[in-house]
């Protein structure tokens, strides 16, 4: 691949400018992949009779006729038949549901295409490894990933701690206690503290008994990693007691984030969220100025091999938790080493039960195979060492809050001075969202600001997830961006700034929602609404997930369990839910599937997938069971 060769005849100001993809098939996973691609600046044109093909789609650049790049998304990992071919039974069959549904004690379906949408963001992933690997003097011609590989990513903590050296403790929750949790004047929100201190005092305030407000700390800081948080129902008393104005001034006075559950109507007035009638891609990409002659480190070395694109680059991570870790993790998957910043002690989450060997398994999961640089920031040793590493690096990526690469002399300004062909990449909570002060910007504040938890909930009980989702996918745009960037420098020679954000992330999963504006009630005349009978339901031994998003499909449910489809929609869920209780699962899956129904029967515990024909070739095990690289490379 010529250098700029994507760039047409003016400037370069996207890596993909003046490029064309084609694409055939349709699915969610496609279409998040062809906006992305499309706001990187390609233009994507359909291939004439596609419609009914795989998902694929090819990268042509200008003036050309024959693709440099094709990437096919798959459902299946490595396209094996017999697999589930639609997102629920994705989700049924790599452990999303059971980890989302572990709060209230069972498998649940996420109302969302979590699933396809992470497989569209590693499906650009992939694409643009291989351009950068091209530039470099690779040979990657075709990139293959599925939406099975995307899912099991997402789980890829949860699995490794369920099966490290130590049994992981899931105590049962109490979704009533919160969080999310409701003030007297019926708001929804969400509270936040990383330390002990302000989680104290604010209770404390409130009047919470001081045995409640220390049992409610452990909990409350691991529902991050657990998806549950049995909290004391003395706590959401306490709020409930009191209006929400009245806690906004009282987790101000004792350094307490709150978040207002938002609905999706509140999200769609935020400024900036739309560009020309449309949601902004999840990144921006600000390349540097033109930098002086002689300076910079221009990459050398042999070429990558096939198989790992980022072979030869160097990547330097200043992460904590799951967001920037997982998006240095995906760049080590790609090929690139990298080296974590850490302090002088190392990570104290290296140490965070259940532990595999001498490491904790959930850490390991991010950040098995990094390098280390044990360095304290706050002296000016540890600064200096960093940007010695820097110098020769080819991106930096942290997620530090707002201000704090300024204050450690480490923001982009300083380095490109230094390193004027560093990717520099901040992955934050907010991005300038929320101005210069934001709350603290997790991944459940996420969904709450975002209308993603109200979307899931509904009006009578709007609720976050407590899987990660926001981490895991917010990991995977940082990623994504990283590697635009990358590529843009190869082809211009100089670095850029690449910031995205947990709040940016969202609107993968919100395209749709947020540019169809709000929904109507439909007309008398109009057909009904399809009843939900996704399930997952009992069986005689298991439970059971139902693909069944049509009138038709409902119609041969129906006729396979002898059941009237004209039953009101509560009375035929209770007629299903009884006659599935008849037969186990793995039984009904091949009488509905004779019948033309997609049944698929639903992990219950992660620590099954180990065993699994869907999940087995996606897994390596070692210290623990990790999930392997999410990608087939070929030349």
């Amino acid at each position: 691949m010529a250098k700029d060769a994507c760039s047409g005849t003016g400037p370069v100001s996207g890596p993909l400018d003046g490029c064309t993809v084609l694409y055939a098939g349709r699915s969610r996973a496609l279409d998040v992949a062809l906006r992305h691609l499309s706001c990187l600046g390609a233009r994507a044109q359909a291939r004439p009779g596609g419609g009914d093909a795989p998902a694929t789609l090819e990268v042509v650049l200008p003036g050309g006729s024959v693709p440099e790049v094709g990437c096919r998304v798959d459902w299946s990992c490595g396209a094996a038949p017999g697999g589930p071919d639609d997102e629920t039974s994705v989700q049924a069959a790599t452990g999303v549901m059971a980890v989302h549904g572990r709060r209230v004690g069972g498998p649940v379906r996420l109302p969302l295409d979590y699933a396809s949408a992470c497989a569209g963001v590693l499906a650009v992933q992939g694409v643009l490894a291989a351009l950068v690997a091209r530039e470099r003097g690779g040979q990657v011609r075709r990139v293959g990933t599925s939406v099975v590989h995307a899912a099991l990513l997402a789980v890829s903590q949860y699995l490794a701690a369920a099966t490290g050296d130590e049994e992981e403790v899931l105590p049962p929750d109490d979704p009533a206690a919160g969080p999310p949790f409701r003030s007297r004047d019926g708001v929804w929100f969400e509270a936040e503290t990383l330390d002990a201190g302000p989680w104290r005092a604010f209770w404390s305030a409130l009047g919470v008994p001081p045995a409640d407000v220390s049992r409610g700390w452990r909990p409350f800081m691991l529902r991050f990693s657990k998806a549950v948080s049995p909290l004391p129902r003395s706590l959401a008393a306490a709020v409930a007691a009191r209006d929400f104005a009245d806690l906004a001034a009282t987790a101000e006075a004792t350094g307490v984030s709150l978040c207002r559950i938002r609905t999706l109507a509140e999200r769609r007035l935020d400024p900036g969220l739309f560009t020309d009638g449309a949601v902004a891609g999840p990144w921006r990409i600000t390349p540097y100025a033109v930098s002086p002659a002689g300076t910079g480190t221009a990459a050398g070395g042999r070429p990558p091999s096939v198989e790992r694109p980022l072979e030869g680059l160097t990547v330097v991570e200043a992460g904590r938790r799951v967001q920037a870790p997982l998006a240095a993790h995906v760049l080590h998957l790609l090929g690139a080493e990298v080296i974590r910043v850490e302090p002088p002690d190392g990570d104290p989450l290296r140490g965070m039960p259940p532990m595999a060997g001498d490491c904790s398994a959930r850490f390991l999961a991010l950040n098995k195979g990094k390098g280390v640089l044990h360095a304290d920031l706050k002296a000016v040793e540890g600064r200096a060492a960093v940007v010695d590493l820097l110098r020769g690096a080819d991106a930096f990526l942290h997620n530090w809050a707002p201000g704090k690469a300024a204050v450690f002399g480490l923001d982009s300004d300083a380095l490109s001075a230094v390193n004027p062909r560093l990717v520099f990449a901040h992955a934050s909570g907010w991005g300038d969202a929320l101005g210069p002060r934001p709350p603290l910007g997790t991944d459940f504040m996420a969904q709450a600001h975002s209308g993603l938890a109200h979307t899931m909930g509904g009006e009578a009980a709007p609720r976050p997830s407590l899987m990660t989702l926001i981490d895991v996918l917010g990991g995977l745009v940082a990623a994504e961006g990283m590697l635009a960037g990358l590529l843009l420098r190869e082809r211009t020679g100089r670095g850029a700034r690449v910031d995205s954000s947990l709040l940016s992330a969202t609107t993968v999963l919100q395209y749709a929602a947020l540019e169809g504006g709000p929904r109507h009630g439909r007309s008398g005349c109009a057909k009904p609404a399809v009843p939900d009978l996704t399930g997952p339901w009992r069986t005689a031994d298991g439970r059971l997930a139902v693909s069944a998003a049509s009138h038709t499909a409902v119609g041969r449910l129906c006729r396979a369990l002898g059941l009237d489809p004209g039953l009101p929609a509560d009375a035929l869920g209770a007629a299903v839910a009884a006659r599935l209780l008849e037969r186990s699962a793995r039984s009904w899956a091949g009488t509905l599937a004779a019948a033309g129904v997609t049944a698929t029967e639903v992990v219950t515990d992660v620590r099954d997938l180990e065993r699994s024909a869907v999940a087995r070739p996606a897994l390596t095990r070692a210290e623990c069971v990790f999930v392997t690289a999410p990608w087939r490379f070929e030349a």
